[in-house]
């Protein structure tokens, strides 16, 4: 992983770009969601976890709670299996043609 100014420097060798290299590197929750390399977003209390840090793990056990109670309910080698293609599906891409 490269800090967006990072590869700004790189790319277009300054760092003045860093919000196109961030665009570019897809770095939001959202962004991340959506390809595959995180599971869910847990939503913050208002104003962020570090102002209600209570609040905020509150969320996260209800979170990991549910979670590993859907985990269960499906065999092992399934949860294998699945584990199994969502690695192996890291890093595809597909390239826009224009």
């Amino acid at each position: 992983m490269i800090s967006p100014e990072g590869c700004a420097s790189i790319l277009w060798k300054s760092g003045e770009s860093a919000a196109t290299a961030a665009e570019a590197l897809k770095l939001t929750a959202a962004d991340n969601l959506k390809v595959g390399t995180i599971d869910a977003v847990i939503e913050e209390p208002l104003g962020g976890a570090h102002r209600n840090p209570d609040a905020a793990a509150d969320r996260l056990e209800k979170w990991i709670t549910q979670s590993l109670r859907d985990l269960s309910k499906v065999k092992l080698d399934t949860l294998v299996e699945r584990r199994y293609e969502r690695l192996r599906n890291l890093g595809r891409f597909e390239e826009k043609s224009e």
